[in-house]
Formats: C-alpha cells, structure tokens, sequence
C-alpha cells in the first residue's frame, strides 16, 4: 500500500555538551510520498537526517523501519537497510568518472585488485538511463555542471537500492530549468515507490514537489500536515512562532553619490564590455543565469581575480585592484556564493572568524587586542543574534544561518564602503533571511553601497533599488523593480 509507514521516529531525542538539539521529536514516512521536512536554521533538521543516515547517534527514543525496531550504527548501516542521504555539499570525486564515483567503494571486480570497467560502467549507464539522465558513465564529473552532479548524487544513492531518500537542499545551485528536471525525476522515483524526505527553505517548491510536511522548531516536533492544507503564512508562523508581514522588507532612502564605476570591462572567455556605478546608500542586484558572468564580476570587483582592460573608479580615483588584500584596505567586502569553503575557516572559531579581516586594526606588532576582539564579537553575536555557545565555539557547529551571520560580521566588522553579496540567503531560512535583509537596509540607511547577486527573483525585485541583468558576460539591462517582472528579467537572462 502507498500510505504504509516505511520509517517512524518515535519521541527523538539529541543532546550534545550543553545543547538540546532535538526533543521529543516525531515524524513518519510513507512508501512512494515525499515528506518535506522543514524549519528555520538551528531548528534541528540536519540532527535528525543524521541521526536516520547514520551520523549521529539518538539519545533517546526509537527508530522503526518497516515496522521494527532498528538502531542505526553507522551510516554504511544505514545504507545497508536501503536510506541514502545526498547533502547539500555534494559529495563526489571530480577525477573519477561518473560510474566510478556510482560505484565508488563498491567495485565489481574482475579479480582481487582488478576492477571490472566494463561491467561497472555498464550498471551505471543503466542507473542513468533509468532515471532518464543524459549523462554518459564514463564522463569525468569535473566536467559536469552542478545539476548534472546532483543528478549523478541520486544514482549514486539508488545503486545501493536505496528505499528512503534524503535531499538536503537539493536545488540551492540549480536553475529554474534544471529544477523542473530535479522535479520529473523525484516524481519518477515516487511512482516506482521510493520515499524522499526533502529539506528546502523554498517554500514555494513545497508545493510543487511535497505531499505532506512536518516542521521543526528549535528541536521542538510542531506539527505534520498536508502540504495543500496549510498556506505560506501559516508554515511561516509555525516555523518561527511569529508573522512575517514583509518577507522583503526593503527601506527607501535617499541615492547618495557614485562610490564606484566601471567602465568598459573586459575578460576574456567570460566578461564583455562592462559598464555600471554603484551609489552610496543603494543595493544594486544583479540578476542571470549560472554561467551569464555575475560570479565572475564579483571576484574581479574584489580584487580576487584581474580583468584584461576596462577602468575600476574608486572615489572618483581610478584602481586596479590586485589582491583582496588591498580591497578591505579600500573598504570592500565579499560575502562569497560558498560561505563554507571561501567564507569561513570551519576549524577556528567564531571570533577568530569575525575577526579575521581586521587582524591588522586589532593589532600591535603581531599581538592580538584580545580584550577589543572580544568586544567586538560579542557586540556582533549580540546584534545578529547568532545561535552560538559561545565565542569559542567552532564554526562548523554553527546552523547555515547563523554560519552566514558570522561572514556577514566579518565585513560588518571592517566597516566596508562597499558590500558584494553573492547569493546572501541561499540555504537559509525565511527567519534568517528576513534579518538579514533588514541588517541590509541598516547598511544602505548608513550610506553604504550593496551590490546583491541572487538567483532567486523575487529576492532580486523585492530587495533591489536599481537591477542589471546579465547574459553571457555582458549587461543586457538596468531597470528598476516597480517598472518589472520576473519574465521581463528571465527573457533578458536568457537573451531574448
């Protein structure tokens, strides 16, 4: 029967060193549904896939699997009674081909030592094929966009015959088109009776995709509905126990003056003939498609990367920009597409995290103002209210939200002119997007210029006083939000 309960959690419990991360939790899975699982950041959602992959161990409470009692050991356990998880940080190897990185660990073997190309790359074509995925086995996944990557994380996940499916923010890197395809083939697993729990922050695709939803806040059970029972609002009250009036809330201010203008810029293979300024108090968005350049402009705008000709016009004095090194010097921050790999250092901890760019002011001689880089990460903990234990705690530890709070405190603490923000909330719940944009607006009122990349449309018109839409490296369009739609912009991005 479609409706059996394949997985029950029963009255959950995690308790780490002084935190209560779960706490008599619930949450049933049915064959062939797909089972949204939602909250803000914090809210205990990661614990619990880990916990049913294997991560983590429960403190409390019971797992049932087809109806009988199961402890998960570990997660090659887990992946023994048929549940596969695919993170949000895909896990795959880019030299190995795909079937290689399918199989990985799980090789047929001619004799011991000898791998069976064929075989394996033949059970992995049939693995695609069934999916419906156009990828060739023997592709190296190097050469693969992220959609096709996430695509090959599934048949990975289904080569262990995989009867519950874990998607932790499945469509963070993907474009709309690919979404759609992501869709088809979620659809095509329920029919032939796999059951998917799916973590997203993009509510909207909860009704597309889900057929019931439970929410998680702050490792508290608060309900499971049918997702077509409940409204926007209402998953948002009960994901942060209050009204979200203005999901975008942006504040009109007064442009000040151009702090920054190119002129003409060039790199080869990936921008063409760039011209723009950006202007104190303003958030500028930039708007495309994976690919149209926008990443691209970021790193040069930072300094990370050099452009071949063209003119940067920095207070009315003309840059060339480097390192990023001398981009804090001049008062420009980066908060990076990927905060974990480029914008953290997840071994160290929240203060040393925050601090990090200010190094130079908070010292004397190579000694650290120990007593100043306390006060300053305590003000801003305090300010951004970053979930954390403390001001020694490891950033890895940190939920995506208050991880992305932590890089915003970086650059809040260098007192930047200039702020590149790309994909500022992706990964993040409404809760913390909303007090970002709000830290946003904060920001413009005080005179300082934003420039926001973001896949998401509405988060582009709603917070955006100016828009540049990009396509293929080059600026297609400015237009301001209240003249324009979201088709208006996706016909620019794709170059109609």
């Amino acid at each position: 029967m479609k409706n059996d309960v394949i997985l029950k959690l029963h009255h959950i419990e995690k308790v780490f060193p002084g935190v209560v991360a779960l706490d008599d939790v619930l949450f049933e899975l049915r064959r062939g549904e797909v089972h949204v699982l939602l909250g803000e950041n914090g809210a205990g959602k990661s614990t619990l896939i880990k916990i049913v992959s294997g991560a983590y161990q429960k403190t409390r409470g019971q797992i049932f699997i087809e109806g009988k009692e199961i402890i998960i050991k570990h997660p090659r356990h887990a992946q023994m009674l048929g549940i596969s998880t695919i993170y949000q940080e895909l896990n795959l190897i880019p030299h190995l081909t795909v079937g290689e990185n399918i199989f990985l660990g799980r090789e047929s073997m001619l004799l011991p030592g000898v791998i069976d190309d064929k075989r394996l790359h033949a059970m992995a074509q049939e693995i695609l094929d069934d999916l419906g995925v156009k990828i060739n086995s023997r592709s190296p996944v190097r050469a693969l966009g992220i959609a096709e990557k996430q695509m090959v994380e599934v048949a990975k996940a289904l080569s262990v015959d995989a009867k519950i499916l874990i998607m932790d923010e499945p469509t963070s890197a993907l474009t709309d088109r690919e979404i759609e395809e992501l869709f088809s083939m979620i659809r095509r697993l329920k029919e032939n009776g796999v059951s998917i729990i799916y973590i997203s922050h993009r509510l909207e695709e909860i009704y597309e995709i889900g057929d019931r939803v439970t929410v998680l806040r702050d490792g508290n059970y608060i309900g499971t509905n049918s997702v077509h029972e409940l409204s926007k609002q209402d998953l948002i009250r009960m994901m942060v126990n209050r009204e979200l009036k203005e999901q975008y809330p942006r504040m009109k201010t007064v442009r000040g003056d151009e702090i920054l203008r190119i002129e003409k810029m060039n790199r080869t293979g990936q921008l063409r003939d760039i011209t723009f300024s950006v202007y104190r108090g303003e958030i500028l968005g930039i708007a495309g498609l994976l690919g149209s350049g926008r990443t691209e402009l970021a790193r040069i705008l930072f300094g990370a990367d050099k452009y071949d000709d063209g003119k940067m016009i920095y207070r009315d004095r003309v840059v060339r920009l480097r390192s990023p090194r001398q981009a804090i010097r001049l008062g420009i921050g980066f908060l990076t597409e990927d905060r974990k790999s480029q914008g953290l250092i997840l071994n160290l901890n929240v203060k040393n995290n925050i601090c990090l760019p200010s190094i130079n002011r908070l010292s004397r001689w190579g000694i650290m103002n120990i007593r100043e880089e306390n006060r300053i990460s305590e003000q801003y903990i305090q300010e951004l209210n970053i979930k954390t234990t403390g001001l020694h705690q490891k950033v890895m530890y940190l939920s995506g939200g208050n991880q992305q709070k932590v890089v915003m405190s970086k650059w809040l603490c260098i007192h930047a002119d200039i702020l590149i923000f790309d994909e500022p909330t992706r990964g993040i719940d409404v809760g913390s997007k909303v007090e970002i944009y709000r830290w946003m607006n904060r920001l413009k009122e005080a005179g300082v210029a934003i420039i926001m990349i973001s896949s998401e449309m509405p988060e582009i018109l709603g917070m955006s006083d100016r828009i540049l839409v990009m396509h293929e490296g080059s600026v297609v369009k400015e237009c301001i939000p209240e003249e324009t739609t979201q088709e208006m912009i996706l016909q620019c991005a794709l170059g109609v």
